[in-house]
């Protein structure tokens, strides 16, 4: 789908084409620059400005004047601009303008609310999906918008694909894509040649699939600017390996490389933007697959960073990609590490499937990133590096394990994570960041349709974009 599928700027219309107004109210109001007779069709319709109540108020030929949609009273999160989302899916293809709306509203968070609501994973669908199209005023960025709605439709697009049509080969085929997009160097270290160059994590997981396991590296940027690296936990589909998922929690798991898809969108919007930023992107891609070769229970790994792992559970295999790929990352000592990964149901336990725990190793961040997410209406919950529980993976022979308690098992991964920043030896305290996503929306909701999603990437654009690489402390 191209941008302009929904999206439109004045100029880009022909004069005679028809731009349908919608006015956006609060509950109890009415818009008052409406005729007395539109008035008297919303009180025949008892209109009352409910959340999502919806009136098409036609003319005297038939044809729709206007739009009103109710939005309720204010209400925080529930009745923000991510409301418009589910309009947008109520509305006939054409064009649209927003002629008014609440006062506390953002006009760029509506048009990109009005984005994220026109998705539609249509791919193996024989109808083509045509959305209506906004109008965008003045006061919505058009370039940004585009851009940032642009990244989350693409990353939504590789979460929601199968596994058969996005296994690390095609991963790695779109990240060249984007490359290539914005002028950037891609390179990868594929199969056995990670053990020659010292992957061996992400090779033990990705070793038993048809298709073998790599590290793919993104760099772009000004070589003088800040660094930041964004670490993608890129688990094509993932069985559980010979601790083997049941049925159905195998179902979604195409879904296991959202932290590629979540890497990989971030980045998309930091290159549409320009920023001042030297970009490194790395994808730590596999198949958790099931074959005579598949690494076992009991199993002990080694690791880029000269750290030993007992296997545990093969189901833990996304940190143990990460941790090969965190190790790489933090050699070239970095402003800021961030890592993205689908990584733990603890963390769905804890917080359910839309708010993502958030660890960082930084306290000086923290409050200004959590208030952008609430700002973007992007929202995640910070929770701790509690160093005490990594007795929790404690190995009576290697130096931890991957796995071995059902307590805190998100903020336990975490810590597993921890471990691999920071060069070996080095005396050096690596900021890094880690997002545990669900990139999964198990049910639709007002901006969120249901199926794959792409979850605090904007806000920390956003941060980023407010020069959150120079507030590290």
């Amino acid at each position: 789908m191209t941008m302009n599928a929904y999206f439109a700027q004045p100029t880009e219309l022909d004069e005679n084409t028809a731009v349908i107004p919608v006015y956006i109210c609060r509950a109890g109001e009415t818009p008052t620059t409406l005729s007395e007779v539109q008035k008297q069709y919303l009180k025949a319709m008892k209109f009352n400005g409910k959340a999502g109540q919806l009136a098409l108020v036609a003319n005297e030929a038939g044809d729709i004047s206007c739009v009103v949609f109710g939005v309720g009273k204010e209400n925080g999160f529930a009745n923000s601009e991510l409301r418009v989302g589910s309009l947008v899916q109520r509305l006939n293809p054409g064009y649209y303008t927003i002629a008014d709306m609440p006062q506390d509203w953002n006009g760029r968070l509506l048009a990109t609310a009005w984005g994220m609501g026109a998705y539609k994973f249509s791919k193996y669908l024989k109808k083509a999906h045509t959305p209506p199209t906004l109008v965008l005023g003045d006061d919505m960025d058009a370039e940004e918008t585009r851009a940032i709605v642009n990244a989350l439709h693409h990353g939504r697009d590789l979460i929601n694909t199968p596994a058969g049509d996005m296994g690390p080969v095609a991963v790695q085929t779109y990240a060249q894509g984007l490359a290539d997009k914005f002028d950037a160097k891609l390179s990868a270290v594929i199969g056995d040649d990670l053990l020659t160059q010292n992957y061996p994590m992400i090779h033990a997981v990705g070793r038993a699939a048809h298709e073998p396991p790599r590290l793919i590296e993104i760099l772009w940027g000004d070589e003088g600017a800040p660094r930041l690296a964004l670490v993608g936990k890129g688990i094509t589909f993932d069985t559980g390996g010979l601790n083997m998922k049941s049925p159905v929690g195998m179902r979604v798991m195409k879904k296991d490389m959202g932290g590629s898809a979540h890497a990989l969108a971030l980045a998309e919007m930091i290159m549409a933007a320009k920023l001042p930023i030297r970009l490194h992107v790395l994808l730590a891609v596999a198949e958790n697959s099931v074959s005579a070769n598949a690494f076992r229970p009991g199993d002990v790994l080694s690791s880029r960073k000269g750290l030993t792992v007992e296997i545990d559970n093969t189901d833990a295999e996304g940190r143990l990609v990460l941790g090969d790929a965190l190790t790489k990352a933090s050699e070239d000592k970095p402003e800021l590490i961030i890592d993205f990964a689908t990584l733990t149901g603890a963390a769905r336990v804890a917080l359910g499937p839309t708010l993502a725990p958030f660890f960082s190793n930084r306290d000086a961040p923290v409050a200004e990133l959590v208030k952008t997410g609430r700002a973007q209406l992007d929202p995640f919950w910070h929770m701790p590096l509690w160093q005490p529980y990594m007795n929790l993976l404690r190995s009576p022979i290697a130096d931890m394990k991957n796995a071995g308690s059902s307590f805190a098992g998100s903020v336990t991964a975490a810590l597993f994570l921890q471990k691999f920043v920071g060069v070996k030896g080095s005396k050096d305290d690596q900021p890094w960041m880690h997002f545990d996503v669900y990139g999964w929306n198990p049910s639709a909701s007002p901006a969120h349709p249901e199926g794959g999603e792409i979850m605090t990437v904007r806000a920390v654009y956003h941060w980023l974009k407010n020069g959150g690489l120079s507030k590290l402390g």
